[in-house]
């Protein structure tokens, strides 16, 4: 209760602070009622929302959208209020001046000038559309990203190999079965090899991929569809009944997986061969820092494949490439995550600038990174969770071809 108290003060003082710059750039009344009436509606569905019947921290698809609003209107106010902020402490500087130091006789602060409120509001506009516009758009503009990796003992017949890599997929986020059936047959039209999901099939519960097992059964590569545990698979965000429940959901996901042509590999390994020669496919059940699950096992992974193998590794969450990945005994090539979403939000400009807040927790982030000879590519995702949409961190589909020799372009 004491939360919701304390977010309903700093809800209502942004609010009416934010106010301000409204009631400065115009004088008509109807504005000034559809500003409060739409505070008050975005607060009271939020509200309302996230304190009827719990199941956790699960997010459905509606509270995901009160949360979304709350978060557009809230970034309205936090662009306001400091500019307004910034501007009362010079306004107040000039009253105290006149005051004190000019020896006026009334103490008077200058009113607001409108001009400061119009920029406010302007730039107010900016973060506010961008989430609005990721709701209603952002979250499904899927991008195909390409990237061509050179490795000196690729065995020959894998010169060319294609690997494509989804991962967060979260299916219980969906609304909107088209976009994702044309992210699906998307996905296939790049032909590659093989296909490597690396985690988060669903938000919390198996059944949330009932109604898209025939969308994504359609998936398709020839030398087959891989897969990998995330966070969210194993159910741990839910309040079960019992443990046995619990354990049930994740098994009902492990059949589910099978059902829709997914091999998932859950501390295990498996060789892909061509031409007399192989590579191995090392998958890795979730490990990741900052109390996040650690069931998975490198050791045990890799137990039935050579050191000199050339290796793939699946592991969900980037942080287990930081921690223990580059720093085992076997030297993984390529290691392919997710986990992060880029935060679906930042500024991406290809060869200018790569930025998400989410830099300050991750590391390693967003696509491809090379430390001590062994690579990651972190995927953007391909669903949303939490903020039902994204803002220029796109969700992706990536496509890696791998190729023999060294990097001319790069050495």
């Amino acid at each position: 209760m004491t939360r919701w108290i304390i977010f309903v003060i700093i809800y209502v003082l942004l609010t009416i602070y934010g106010f301000q710059a409204i009631k400065t750039v115009t004088k008509h009344n109807w504005i000034h009622y559809i500003y409060i009436a739409i505070a008050i509606i975005v607060a009271g569905n939020f509200i309302y929302q996230f304190t009827g019947a719990s199941e956790g921290r699960v997010l459905s698809p509606i509270k995901s959208y009160a949360f979304g609003f709350l978060l557009s209107f809230m970034a309205l106010n936090l662009v306001l209020v400091p500019i307004l902020f910034l501007e009362d402490i010079i306004r107040g500087v000039f009253g105290f001046y006149d005051r004190f130091i000019a020896k006026r006789e009334v103490f008077h602060i200058p009113d607001r000038r409108k001009f400061i409120s119009q920029i406010a509001i302007g730039l107010a506009a900016i973060p506010f559309a961008s989430l609005l516009y990721g709701m209603y758009k952002g979250k499904y503009n899927f991008r195909v990203l390409k990237y061509t990796l050179h490795f000196e003992d690729l065995p020959q017949a894998f010169d060319g190999y294609r690997i494509t890599q989804i991962s967060d997929i979260h299916s219980g986020s969906f609304d909107n079965k088209k976009k994702i059936e044309y992210a699906v047959d998307l996905v296939n039209e790049q032909k590659s090899d093989v296909l490597l999901f690396t985690g988060d099939l669903v938000n919390n519960k198996a059944t949330e991929m009932l109604p898209w097992k025939e969308t994504f059964g359609r998936l398709k590569a020839n030398d087959g569809i891989f897969s990998v545990l995330g966070n969210h698979d194993y159910g741990d965000y839910v309040d079960w009944d019992t443990p046995e429940e619990k354990a049930q959901n994740l098994e009902d996901l492990k059949v589910i997986q099978k059902e829709i042509g997914f091999d998932l590999l859950l501390n295990e390994s498996r060789y892909l061969e061509k031409n007399g020669e192989r590579i191995a496919l090392v998958g890795v059940e979730n490990w990741g820092k900052g109390g996040f699950k650690k069931s998975g096992d490198l050791k045990k992974a890799a137990s039935q494949i050579q050191p000199t193998d050339f290796k793939i590794l699946m592991s969900h969450d980037p942080s287990h490439w930081d921690q223990v990945v580059i720093n085992d005994d076997y030297h993984y090539h390529l290691t392919l995550s997710g986990h992060t979403h880029g935060m679906q939000f930042g500024i991406e400009i290809p060869g200018w600038i790569k930025w998400s807040p989410v830099k300050w927790r991750y590391k390693h982030w967003a696509g491809i990174y090379k430390e001590l000879g062994q690579y990651i590519n972190v995927n953007r995702g391909f669903g949303y969770l939490g903020y039902p949409g994204r803002v220029g961190i796109w969700p992706e589909i990536t496509v890696i071809e791998l190729k023999k020799g060294k990097d001319e372009a790069n050495s």
